[in-house]
């Protein structure tokens, strides 16, 4: 079930972000992670329209958004390949008719997972923090009307 994000799902939030992340992200230290862990708890969470996906009371899956950005979609590990990335993908989608997001472009999975859902790159950039390659994407729905 996807619905709203509550306070009391924030460790479920962040041990599915960790998990994904360690997969996703290799390439970042674990003092990244760390400090990406509290601003996800500080910053990103509280200040963003976040989405859950739960199953038998437990967060398994989560989408941040701020505005038409989707700012994160993380799938705990264990249950990713099972359409839970794509639902909460359709919820963005439901609520945007345009999307833009920025991945790691050494996350072969998620640079996949997003080309799937019909996102296409509009740049690249250097990011000033990891010193890594991002890719700008975006998604255009033509067949809907939403505002944004």
């Amino acid at each position: 079930m996807i619905r709203r994000y509550h306070e009391k799902d924030m460790e479920d939030i962040i041990e599915a972000w960790y998990q994904a992340s360690l997969i996703a992200h290799p390439f970042l230290s674990e003092q990244f992670l760390k400090e990406e862990a509290q601003n996800l708890r500080e910053r990103f969470l509280p200040n963003s329209q976040t989405w859950v996906y739960e199953e038998e009371g437990q967060v398994v899956g989560f989408m941040s958004l701020n505005g038409n950005e989707v700012g994160g979609l993380f799938v705990h590990p264990s249950r990713q390949r099972q359409g839970i990335g794509r639902a909460l993908m359709d919820k963005a989608r439901s609520l945007y008719k345009n999307l833009e997001l920025d991945v790691f472009e050494a996350n072969e999975q998620g640079r996949a997972f997003y080309a799937k859902c019909g996102f296409v790159p509009l740049k690249t950039y250097r990011d000033d923090e990891t010193n890594e390659m991002m890719v700008r994407l975006q998604y255009e729905n033509k067949s809907i009307n939403k505002i944004e």
